[in-house]
Formats: C-alpha cells, structure tokens, sequence
C-alpha cells in the first residue's frame, strides 16, 4: 500500500527551494514596477533618433506594468526635450504607430514522487498562464524654429509640453 505523506525537506531540497524564491523575488522586483523615464534599456525606455537635420524617430517601450498613457506621455516629453535640444520650438508630430506587444507565458506545473520503503511521498507545484502587455509607441516628428506668438496648426510647443507633462512622469 503506498501512503501519501509529508515529509520533512533535506539541505538539496531546501537549496533548490531558497534557488526558486530568490528567482521569483528578482523577477517580482524588475516586473513589479512600470518603467521610468530613462533612456532606453532592458526594462524599456525612451530614445530619439535623428532621421535628417529637423526630423526624429521618437522610440518608447515600457513593461509589463506600465500604462500604455504613460507610454504616451514619455514620447512627447521626449519630442519635447529633443525639440529644445535641436534648438527649436515647436514640433509636429509626422507619424505615430502603436508598438504594443503581447506575449502569454505559460509555466507548467511539476509534480514528484519519492519513495522510501512502502511511503510514497509526493511534491506538486501548480503551473500558471500570465499575459503580458508592454506598451510601445513609436513617433515620427518635424522640429519648427517659431517666432514668439507665431502659430502652426498641429504644433506642440516644446515649453508647454515640459510644463504639464515633465512632472508627471517617474524618473530615476
């Protein structure tokens, strides 16, 4: 007859359980916050990319946990910010596409069964399925040098956008 018991954990075993929280606590703590504004990286980020002498590639990507509005907030600061540095004004935004991407991860569950003697003893962990969104957002934007009070339909002006949008958003 074979018997479902418990059993108390040896060092490898214990070993091997510390091994699996430390790498779930890791990726708790890289996943478990949305990305700041900061260049880009392996969590995501911002970058601007110069096409000809007035146009930019603005190029933003965040995690699993950051909102796609906060996405959209880094690539304006981000025009913004590369408009000013360009030494302009205003810009207009050319082009926008979504950049969003999805990945599923599926983690199956383990089950395993030692036996000692006539005592089966047996260790189930539960798979999972999570889904993973990462906002993108990819802009295609023309730097204007405007004389002070000169309008452009479309154009965003760099100050104005440093304004409202630069404190909002999570730096390092």
């Amino acid at each position: 007859m074979v018997a479902n018991k418990s059993k108390r954990l040896g060092g490898n075993q214990m070993r091997t359980l510390g091994t699996i929280a430390c790498v779930i606590t890791l990726g708790l703590l890289l996943m478990g916050c949305g990305t700041k504004y900061q260049e880009m990286g392996f969590t995501g980020g911002v970058a601007a990319e110069q096409i000809t002498k007035d146009t930019y590639r603005i190029v933003a990507r965040g995690n699993g946990n950051t909102r796609s509005t906060t996405i959209q907030d880094y690539a304006l600061l981000k025009a913004a910010e590369t408009t000013k540095d360009a030494g302009a004004t205003h810009f207009v935004i050319i082009s926008a596409a979504d950049a969003t991407t999805a990945a599923t991860v599926v983690v199956p569950g383990t089950s395993t069964t030692t036996f000692s003697g006539n005592t089966a003893y047996t260790t189930r962990s539960a798979g999972y399925v999570d889904n993973i969104i990462k906002p993108g957002q990819d802009v295609h934007i023309r730097v204007l040098k405007l004389a002070a009070g000169q309008q452009m339909p479309g154009a965003y002006s760099a100050d104005e956008i440093i304004q409202f949008i630069g404190p909002r958003v999570k730096r390092d």
